[in-house]
């Protein structure tokens, strides 16, 4: 398991953009037959992907950087289908996962392992430190809370699912969803916001594989770009912005955990404080 520390936002005008990329972006997490995890100090979050092989199974290890008996000990983990179809067998029990279908897993689940039916399955994983129980839940995509918001006029047209969320699956810190543009829109989380209570965490995918994401961050005034292709993943800190838009419209997963689990505790930035206030 890979280890990630937190940043300050003075560190982000004099990286590189390997550096950048190096410190942000978590790529290649779904090598068939292996599963990868990233530890980021940003809210202490395990981010993870895992692709397993038709008829073989992926078992979650319990990594020693945790100092735990085994992996969901102190967390909660939520396994969440971005391709293809396949099982998650959580202590005995199989959950089937689809695309787009949410597994939220809770905190004292012992043996966890990942089974594809089809080659090209991917789950991602996140999990934070959880300091309470809740049951483990499966939210297909048919049964997320469902909204639309944006505008055709402004390419910002999209579907927002949300699966693990206050009025919905509980959990410690968690809250995720998956949000969807519209054909003929590119733009996500456009106007931005900030949310210094929590952490966030990108994940773009239904792209093909000669199409492009452009994720902006930074505070307004210094904002800074990287480039992804289709399962890349993006950690935003707490003090950050977060958009982007595509060469064609894609599907995204963003995962977060902190202070509060409030959708709606943000704060708003216009089209013109992102360039800062001379512009």
């Amino acid at each position: 398991m890979e280890i990630r520390h937190a940043t300050h936002p003075d560190e982000l005008v004099g990286m590189s953009d390997e550096e950048l990329r190096a410190r942000f972006v978590i790529s290649d997490l779904f090598t068939p037959g292996l599963l990868r995890a990233v530890y980021s100090h940003e809210d202490r979050m395990v981010l993870g992907g895992v692709s397993p092989i038709p008829g073989t199974a992926v078992a979650l290890e319990n990594f020693p950087d945790l100092r735990a008996e085994y992996f969901c000990q102190r967390r909660e983990l939520a396994v969440s289908g971005l391709s293809g179809s396949g099982s998650v067998v959580v202590d005995g029990t199989r959950y089937p996962i689809g695309h787009m279908d949410v597994l939220y897993i809770g905190r004292g689940a012992r043996d966890i392992s990942f089974e594809a039916d089809v080659t090209g399955t991917r789950f991602f994983l996140s999990s934070a430190v959880s300091h309470t129980d809740h049951p483990t839940t499966l939210v297909p995509a048919s049964e997320a809370l469902t909204t639309e918001t944006g505008e055709q006029e402004h390419a910002n047209r999209r579907i927002v699912r949300k699966h693990i969320h206050e009025d919905g699956v509980r959990s410690s810190q968690l809250v995720l969803g998956i949000t969807a543009p519209e054909p003929g829109n590119i733009w996500n989380s456009m106007p931005p916001h900030t949310h210094d209570r929590r952490t966030e965490v990108y994940v773009y995918f239904d792209l093909d594989e000669n199409e492009r994401l452009f994720h902006f961050m930074g505070v307004p005034g210094q904002t800074r770009h990287v480039v992804l292709r289709d399962g890349d993943a993006v950690i935003s800190p707490a003090w950050s912005m977060h958009f982007g838009a595509g060469t064609t419209n894609y599907s995204f997963l963003w995962v977060m955990a902190g202070e509060n689990q409030m959708f709606a505790d943000m704060d708003q930035i216009s089209v013109p404080e992102v360039a800062g206030a001379v512009a």
